[in-house]
């Protein structure tokens, strides 16, 4: 059974692996942050109170780190990919903000499928110019429909 909850300081270092093994899995991802900068990444996502967890029987599969209206990050270890972690992770968020922007890497293909199944819809596409990576990204927009 998955359960979502916020995710606490003690929690830093299973988030920052969750970073580390995307980057570390990832062929086109290049490494330009070590390890232990990841960590810290994580904590400090956590410390602004941003990142909400889904968690197994004893251990976080997934996160989502989400500042008002700004995704800033979604992430589902691997080996739990493929269960619906990270849908349900996008519909909490979608259900704490009327609207939502994020950004994903024009190489992330899997993402922008994921992203486009749950209503988001292509706003933007740039060079990398504004991203630590300097790869090519697109931003996505999503606003709750009018009832």
């Amino acid at each position: 059974m998955i359960r979502l909850r916020a995710a606490r300081p003690v929690d830093a270092g299973a988030v920052g692996m969750i970073l580390s093994e995307f980057v570390d899995t990832t062929p086109w991802m290049p490494r330009i942050h070590s390890r232990a900068q990841d960590l810290a990444h994580a904590a400090d996502m956590i410390d602004l109170g941003w990142v909400t967890l889904a968690v197994g029987v004893d251990e976080v599969l997934g996160f989502a780190a989400r500042d008002a209206a700004q995704l800033h990050a979604l992430y589902v270890a691997r080996a739990a990919r493929g269960q619906g972690i990270g849908s349900d992770l996008l519909r909490q968020a979608q259900a704490a903000a009327p609207a939502l922007t994020l950004w994903t890497f024009q190489a992330n293909t899997g993402a922008q499928r994921f992203y486009l199944r749950h209503g988001f819809r292509e706003a933007l596409r740039t060079q990398g110019e504004a991203n630590d990576e300097g790869l090519p990204d697109i931003r996505y927009d999503w606003q709750q429909e009018a009832r």
